[in-house]
């Protein structure tokens, strides 16, 4: 079956075969081929058209980031349960040396995360890291945050992830706006973890201490 699909998407979309005898350097990425023609490629089989079609966008070394990032959007759209696009996404080629590159693949990975909250924060908390650490952009890395902390509420979310922003917000030297949001996350009635509300009280009592010898 995996063997009629991968001839199946060769056909249907341009595509060479996996595995290239040929040593000449990888093609240029075709456009992406449009969600409805993957769709009809896969037969009914979307996981697995879904996987071959990340392991041929593996094979272009350099490929065009607005080709690519369209590749990534309408393989997570055949199916939406798949970490592979946003793996690589986040962790691929968000890592690249080229800044321009690497705010292209972090802004995918926030407009996805916003699809699907609950399954994609882990993703959106890796680039506020690179945002923060890589990029050094502390607002860019507040951006991510603050979606973290307004989208993702759900059970599965931990507190660090939900906290990202206000110690982003202490990095920029922002703690005032820090004491507001930790007052507000307090006020709430949203937390219900002991351990996160004290943590938090700790928190802004250090923040009022520190405002208070401004």
């Amino acid at each position: 079956m995996i063997g009629l699909l991968a001839a199946a998407l060769a056909a249907q979309l341009g595509v060479q075969a996996l595995r290239r005898a040929d040593p000449a350097p990888p093609p240029e990425l075709p456009p992406a081929p449009g969600l409805q023609a993957l769709r009809l490629a896969s037969f009914g089989e979307n996981e697995a058209t879904a996987r071959l079609a990340m392991v041929h966008l593996q094979s272009y070394r350099t490929p065009d980031y607005t080709r690519l990032l369209e590749w990534l959007g309408e393989i997570l759209a055949l199916d939406p349960r798949s970490q592979y696009p946003l793996f690589s996404a986040a962790r691929v080629y968000a890592e690249n040396a080229d800044p321009a590159r690497s705010r292209m693949a972090l802004e995918f990975v926030y407009r996805e995360f916003l699809r699907d909250p609950e399954r994609r924060w882990g993703w959106l908390a890796h680039a506020a890291l690179l945002a923060k650490h890589r990029l050094k952009d502390l607002p860019l890395a507040r951006r991510y945050a603050q979606a973290l902390q307004r989208h993702a509420r759900g059970p599965g979310v931990p507190p660090w992830a939900r906290q990202m922003e206000i110690f982003i917000l202490e990095d920029m030297n922002e703690l005032e706006a820090a004491k507001v949001l930790i007052a507000g996350l307090l006020e709430s009635g949203q937390l219900t973890d002991p351990a996160e509300l004290r943590f938090l009280k700790q928190r802004l009592e250090e923040l009022e201490a520190r405002l208070s010898q401004h």
